[in-house]
């Protein structure tokens, strides 16, 4: 088969999904009453993952052969990189979060004991060059579990901090562009 530039292109019919087109919307825990988070969140995030999937494989031994069964299925953990701002908003909503988890001297729980008290649903949207919805994907029950340190730096001239959130979360599920047909997963 010889090369075609215009057989490529035809199979790209809208012209490539961009990475850079995506906002993410992270619900805090009723501990933080301030609804700013959310919208602070969605200017500051600078990136994120589209989930994706892995399932375990079952090997049984049958007369000398390995033979593979399905698994299940398990969610790796999700990160985001975050800009950080000079009030610290964000980082400082993140470890409050942490906190209420786990507090550092007296490793007790003060947010809730439920999970219910300590998780939340997390969702990216990706969007097409028209400023429509492509995708979204809604993690369910998250919870930060890391949060980066911020390397300071004498020599780091004309660069804004940054940091990153890494969560662990029950499942994760995709919405397609028009929000009726639902992928559960």
């Amino acid at each position: 088969m010889a090369f075609n530039v215009s057989t490529f292109r035809n199979q790209m019919k809208y012209d490539g999904a961009r990475a850079n087109l995506f906002d993410v919307q992270i619900s805090f825990p009723n501990a933080f009453t301030d609804s700013n988070f959310r919208r602070d969140l969605a200017f500051k995030c600078k990136s994120a993952q589209i989930p994706g999937g892995t399932i375990g494989v079952v090997p049984i031994q049958y007369f000398g052969r390995e033979v593979k069964f399905a698994g299940n299925r398990t969610f790796q953990d999700w990160t985001v990189t975050i800009l950080n701002d000079e009030d610290f908003r964000l980082r400082g909503a993140f470890e409050q979060w942490m906190q209420g988890i786990n507090t550092h001297g007296s490793n007790v729980r003060t947010i809730g004991r439920a999970p219910t008290d300590y998780t939340r649903d997390a969702v990216v949207t990706h969007y097409g060059k028209n400023g429509s919805v492509l995708r979204r994907y809604k993690f369910r029950d998250l919870f930060p579990t890391d949060i980066s340190p911020i390397d300071l730096d004498w020599g780091n001239n004309d660069s804004i901090e940054e940091f990153t959130v890494t969560f662990s979360y029950q499942w994760w599920e995709a919405e397609n562009n028009n929000g009726s047909s639902r992928v559960i997963v």
